[in-house]
């Protein structure tokens, strides 16, 4: 599972708890119910949540006092100490890999521009 696809559940979980407000946006889901018939339902999407780097980087700041509206694990990629990353290079191997690490969200109405 990606980490988009981890945050887009985790956002949708919260979103139904109350803990996030709604985009106003739709989009059509198709699932089966329990005799195995499709059903069509319109579900609204949740407002954006993203990490405190990830704010950053798109040029918001997390207010004063804002605590996070969820943590919860996603992968971030970690780089190989120094020998790890020879002998991987030397096998024509990348160097690094992803670990499950739990990370703090704040959604948009917790946020301001820079």
């Amino acid at each position: 599972m990606t980490n988009a696809t981890i945050i887009l559940n985790e956002a949708c979980n919260l979103f139904e708890q109350g803990l996030l407000k709604g985009t106003g946006k739709y989009v059509k889901m198709m699932y089966l119910d329990e005799n195995g018939n499709e059903i069509e339902k319109e579900v609204e999407l949740p407002e954006d949540i993203h990490t405190f780097a990830g704010w950053k980087a798109l040029g918001y700041s997390v207010k004063k006092g804002e605590k996070a509206v969820g943590k919860f694990p996603i992968w971030k990629y970690v780089k190989a100490k120094a020998s790890e990353a020879e002998d991987a290079n030397a096998d024509g191997e990348a160097s690094g890999h992803c670990i499950m690490k739990v990370a703090a969200f704040f959604s948009a109405s917790q946020v301001q521009r820079s």
